[in-house]
């Protein structure tokens, strides 16, 4: 505990700073109103203040606040990516020499999966990603295996987030009933496989993927995969030769992450 009492009014104006970003850096005084619970005179001083320290502006329409550049000053001393990237990747980087196939992992952040590590090679046939990309929930297995395993209440919320969302992957969330069966069958066979139509979109049909959790207490706190050429593995073969190894890898990964670095 603190020796003094907190700035309540520094607390709220880092929940209206907190929420403004979370509504993807852009937000109305209605919608920060529904996110914080905040009376709107309060969120508009709020505002007001962030905005003379620069923080926050007004859109040319005065219809929306949006964060500038000056937010990132707020957390330029951790890279959260980077501390666990340096954990999990020798232990991916094993995985594949062991099995030949480079992976993935991510963490959830609000409406996708962000890359934190990978072990594919720069301009490899398996297509380079680098750490921040953002993969869709529904649409790759890194997502599929991260919500089937996550909680009531976050598989809800994100199936409302992407519900607007145009992506083919996506029209199973409108359909709520559909999706908690299609995440309960992943939790069934204990991973997930790349949607095809993102495999079409982004890799040609060329490339499957395979996911599993990385779970803490059975709950999911971030996610890996392994990706294949379909050309070279069938779907059934990957699964045969690959899940069991796949799933000691994430609970390997699991332990190093909850021992943290020492």
């Amino acid at each position: 505990m603190g020796s003094y009492k907190p700035v309540n009014a520094a607390l709220r104006g880092l929940d209206v700073l907190a929420a403004v970003n979370k509504l993807k850096g852009r937000a109305t005084i209605g919608e920060l109103h529904r996110e914080t619970g905040l009376d709107k005179a309060t969120i508009v001083r709020m505002l007001e203040t962030l905005m003379h320290a620069g923080f926050v502006v007004r859109d040319e329409h005065h219809t929306a606040y949006e964060v500038t550049g000056k937010t990132l000053l707020l957390c330029s001393g951790y890279d959260r990516h980077r501390a666990v990237g340096r954990i999990v990747g020798p232990i991916i980087a094993a995985f594949r020499n062991r099995f030949g196939w480079p992976s993935d992992v991510a963490i959830f952040d609000h409406d996708a999966m962000v890359l934190i590590e990978s072990s594919r090679d720069a301009g490899s046939i398996l297509v380079n990603r680098l750490p921040g990309y953002r993969a869709p929930m529904l649409g790759t297995s890194l997502g599929l295996a991260y919500l089937a395993f996550a909680s009531a209440e976050e598989r809800a919320e994100v199936l409302d987030r992407v519900t607007a969302m145009p992506a083919v992957w996506n029209e199973i969330a409108r359909d709520r009933a559909k999706a908690e069966d299609y995440l309960a069958g992943i939790r069934n066979q204990g991973y997930a496989t790349m949607h095809e139509e993102y495999s079409r979109t982004e890799y040609g049909r060329r490339i499957s993927t395979i996911g599993v959790p990385i779970l803490v207490g059975g709950r999911s706190m971030a996610a890996m995969n392994v990706l294949y050429l379909k050309s070279a593995l069938p779907m059934a073969e990957a699964v045969a030769t690959m899940v069991a190894p796949l799933k000691a890898c994430a609970d390997e990964i699991a332990g190093a992450l909850t021992a943290g670095p020492g």
